[in-house]
């Protein structure tokens, strides 16, 4: 599972990567800095998992992760391939989310596309962008499906109406990800056409050090752009929070954040809401040798959470051992959650919670 990192030429995609990831992109004032994309893993920030360490003492402690890819910057005319339009549209098709980044701070010495910040505007060009490319997919769907629709196949034709419906909201400026659903059947042909407008997407307001806390007019315009989008929006100062990255100490870097009246970087935000944002979550696993958080995609089973440790322990599962967070770190270990009653065990149709501490007996 992967966020791809997207905007127009020189927004500040690759600044914000290298605050992300320890892959340090190049970062230039000109466009088209990006060409291959880097591939980052970044640790998800769980101050869950430290509370663990604290208690358990481990000899190591594992962070769940998640995959950044920073992409090359998208221009007018992408979806006919021009500047690196295949090349981009190409590496977002393997993304499982995007990371729209706005520029968002007026600064002459950076130099903008269009000549001038407008951050509605290249959220505009983006989109249509993808919604053209997405266009030419359904039209090429919808050539296919009607020709059974013609020879009398019932659900061809309600394939066809449903595609019918997917091109008008496409061809109104809509992305995919906003058209209304009328059936199981509707759910199921949108996830096969696998669209890029389908993807979920947060916005990424970049900001100067100024309004890092509580943004400025451009942020406002966003917000009220993307009010009937089914998408987040997020404030950050990609530049302030490169010089944060730079900190040797967490000492300098709290105080850094004080002064700008922040509780925490906006990175760790971004992630928190990357990982939210692929309907991700995670589970523990704590012992002597390792506090270990573990990701999974919501709504997964006891048995598939273990099948990510090893696919030994999903085969021969037999149950889960399981305490809740809140109820390990009220009585401060496994032993005493026990005593409490507090550990319970589950068995395969188990649907595991957010935070669960999780131990698994398996017979292979």
């Amino acid at each position: 599972m992967k966020c791809g990192i997207v905007g127009l030429p020189n927004v500040g995609k690759s600044t914000l990567f290298n605050c992300l990831s320890s892959a340090k992109a190049q970062s230039a004032n000109y466009p088209f800095c990006t060409i291959e994309p880097n591939v980052g893993m970044v640790n998800v920030p769980d101050p869950r998992l430290y509370k663990l360490e604290e208690l358990v003492k481990p000899q190591r402690v594992v962070p769940a992760t998640v995959e950044i890819v920073d992409i090359a910057g998208l221009v007018k005319g992408a979806s006919k391939g021009e500047g690196l339009g295949n090349q981009f549209l190409g590496n977002i098709r393997e993304t499982n989310a995007i990371l729209h980044v706005l520029r968002c701070f007026d600064n002459e010495n950076v130099t903008h596309v269009d000549g001038s910040v407008d951050p509605v505007r290249d959220k505009e060009v983006i989109d249509i962008e993808l919604q053209l490319k997405d266009l030419e997919t359904v039209q090429k769907l919808y050539e296919k499906v009607n020709k059974a629709a013609r020879v009398g196949d019932k659900a061809a034709k309600k394939e066809v109406d449903f595609l019918l419906k997917l091109k008008t909201h496409l061809e109104a400026g809509k992305s995919a990800r906003s058209v209304e659903i009328d059936s199981d059947d509707e759910v199921i042909w949108l996830r096969q056409a696998q669209l890029l407008t389908t993807k979920p997407v947060l916005y990424v307001c970049n900001v100067d050090e100024a309004s890092a806390k509580n943004g400025n007019v451009y942020v406002d315009k966003v917000r009220a752009a993307i009010s009937e989008e089914n998408a987040g929006l997020i404030i950050l100062a990609a530049a302030t929070e490169a010089d944060i990255s730079e900190l040797e100490s967490f000492e300098e870097r709290q105080m850094f954040l004080q002064d700008l009246g922040l509780e925490e970087p906006g990175v760790n935000m971004l992630i928190r809401a990357a990982y939210s944002l692929l309907e991700l979550q995670t589970y523990f696993t704590a012992g002597e040798k390792e506090v270990r958080a573990w990701t999974i995609p919501a709504g997964s089973t006891a048995p598939q959470a273990a099948g990510v440790i090893h696919s030994d322990f999903e085969k021969g599962f037999i149950r889960a051992e399981v305490i809740a967070y809140d109820d390990y770190v009220k009585w401060g270990s496994e032993s005493a959650a026990r005593d409490a009653g507090k550990l319970r065990v589950e068995g395969k149709e188990y649907v595991v919670r957010d935070g669960d501490v999780m131990h698994f007996r398996f017979n292979v």
